[in-house]
């Protein structure tokens, strides 16, 4: 057992946040995501959600400050209603890393860009289009 670690973060999930460099990116995907046929590195987290690990994920991982954006989501394509759960990592990311940039990425797009991250994390998340990746930083 170890102190302050969530237990949502299963053994082989901290060994592949520990391994991650800086510029390393992770797929949160959910339950509907491909996760499978994308990742390089696949880890199951069924029956969690998409939030609850994200912000499991940032006590331990800091974000990439040297780039714009080092949070992308898979767009809905409806800019006028973007998922509900999109607010959701948007509080988590600035209580824990403060404001930073969002990107949007198209769905075919998205998965290529998921089969280059380091890692995908599949999901037991409901809510639809709450895939989120996020790009590793530098621990200073």
């Amino acid at each position: 057992m170890l102190k302050n670690i969530s237990p949502l973060l299963s053994p082989e999930l901290l060994k592949i946040l520990a391994e991650m460099g800086h510029g390393d990116e992770l797929v949160i995907g959910d339950g509907n995501f491909p996760a499978a046929s994308v990742a390089r590195r696949l880890v199951r987290a069924d029956g969690h959600g998409v939030p609850e690990l994200l912000d499991a994920v940032l006590a331990l991982f800091p974000l990439d400050t040297y780039v714009d954006a080092p949070v992308a989501l898979m767009d809905n394509g409806d800019a006028a209603h973007p998922p509900a759960v999109w607010e959701r990592y948007r509080e988590i990311v600035r209580q824990r890393e403060g404001e930073k940039q969002f990107e949007l990425v198209g769905r075919f797009d998205f998965y290529e860009r998921a089969k280059k991250a380091y890692a995908v994390v599949a999901t037991g998340e409901t809510a639809i289009y709450a895939n989120i990746i996020v790009k590793k930083g530098v621990v200073v």
